[in-house]
């Protein structure tokens, strides 16, 4: 038996469950928003269109909330059967702001959450607009819970130990914590520009179908215009986080340069195929200096190398690849989102190949999160709580048969789960209000 395995093994299952659990909370967070827009445009008499997209909308959002709660419970559950050394160590901080979550978050969603799905004809507009905007506000606090253990977790910071428990010593340094201001400002970014994609992508895919909808017109044009404001925002802010990370995680930001020496004038690794046995790039593109003056803002300046770290490093391909595939996507969606809203801005029905266009893309917001949590969780290895717990150390005792048996069923059961939701939303989306 080889004694990685288990550990890997317990990695590859809670990496596929949050994977696939942060699709649905990403896409609520921003959905509920947008549906308050439709609400208001609606309350305001902007039209009976408005009340036909927030129908087609709110049906989406309430099968991804219900995918998001059932995938998150599951999650939850991996904390004692996978990762009891988590609990045991940090549970002083991990468990209060949990249930944070749940008391200031969850209940509040979850209260008048049913209101606003099926109350728009039992309550009076003003009650039923109401309770969209604190199941709204509801999902924004839950990402703001989540992020701040996370953050915490990334660059902790206002904790004592004592007698091997690590417990606040202020709750305010745990909560806002160095790197959370900008980790949750980027997260809530991404998921706006995620539903900017999906409303926008499942608009085209019903107009490339019945293109004198206006509903769907409407609803693309919205996507198309709040994602080519939020697109050039996540990139400043993707920036200013990646210079509190080089500050306060320098390995990882070694890791998605792949730069494996310590130099000045670092050059900017455009593409490489990282050797992690030899520690250096193969068939490396790279500018030269560039990776200083973005990261030191000076074409001289230093940056550490993954040599200054010794063993404690991250894998370097996962982190290199994801981080480019995120930036890639990301810098797609910014020329489609201002390519649609300069056609969109006409009376003119849209072109065909821009419909197209945004309905391949309707879940390019999901792959650039997928890669953003990839680049944040294998970048902080091999620490669970940098510099505080090892991810090894937290490992429980399950079995390698056992560990590989469940992760094959959480497998399947996902791929199922995930291809019968594509198909569902698509199908609501394609057939459009009121059917």
């Amino acid at each position: 038996m080889d004694p990685a395995a288990p550990l890997l093994l317990a990695r590859a299952q809670f990496g596929l469950n949050i994977a696939f659990h942060i699709l649905f909370p990403t896409l609520t967070i921003s959905l509920a928003w947008f549906l308050v827009y439709f609400r208001v445009r609606h309350y305001r008499g902007g039209g009976a269109h408005w009340l036909d997209i927030y129908r087609v909308w709110v049906k989406v959002f309430a099968l991804s909330f219900a995918m998001g709660v059932v995938s998150g419970v599951t999650m939850s559950f991996q904390f004692g059967t996978n990762w009891p050394g988590y609990m045991a160590r940090v549970g002083n901080i991990a468990g209060p702001l949990l249930a944070y979550e749940i008391l200031f978050a969850f209940f509040l969603e979850a209260t008048f959450l049913g209101v606003m799905l099926f109350g728009m004809d039992r309550v009076s507009p003003k009650v039923h607009l109401l309770s969209t905007i604190i199941v709204a506000v509801g999902t924004t606090l839950s990402a703001f819970w989540i992020l701040a253990l996370n953050s915490w977790m990334q660059t902790p910071a206002g904790h004592v130990i004592a007698d091997g428990q690590i417990i606040a010593a202020s709750w305010v340094a745990v909560i806002f914590n160095p790197s959370f201001p900008y980790r949750l400002t980027h997260m809530l970014l991404a998921s706006g520009l995620t539903g900017c994609f999906v409303i926008a992508g499942l608009s085209a895919w019903r107009l490339l179908r019945a293109k004198d909808d206006a509903a769907a017109l409407r609803g693309l044009r919205t996507g198309a215009f709040v994602a080519a404001v939020l697109a050039p925002l996540q990139i400043f802010v993707g920036d200013l986080h990646g210079l509190n990370t080089l500050e306060h995680q320098p390995a990882k930001i070694a890791a998605i340069e792949a730069l494996w020496k310590t130099e000045k004038g670092a050059p900017l690794v455009l593409f490489a195929i990282p050797n992690e046995k030899e520690r250096r790039n193969d068939v490396a593109i790279e500018i030269p200096k560039l990776a200083s003056l973005v990261l030191a803002h000076d074409l001289d300046g230093e940056i550490k190398g993954l040599d200054a770290f010794g063993a404690d490093i991250p894998p370097v391909a996962p982190v290199f690849f994801a981080f480019r595939a995120m930036v890639g996507i990301g810098l797609l969606m910014l020329t489609l989102s201002w390519t649609g809203t300069w056609l969109l801005r006409r009376p003119s029905p849209p072109p065909r190949w821009l419909l197209w266009a945004f309905a391949a893309s309707t879940f390019a917001g999901w792959i650039a999160t997928l890669c953003g949590w990839m680049v944040t969780e294998i970048g902080r290895q091999p620490w669970l709580v940098t510099g505080l717990l090892r991810t090894a150390d937290a490992l429980g005792k399950a079995s390698e048969g056992s560990l590989g048996a469940s992760l094959t069923g959480y497998v399947l059961t996902y791929s199922a789960m995930l291809l019968a939701y594509l198909v569902v939303i698509t199908n609501m989306a394609g057939k459009g209000s009121g059917k």
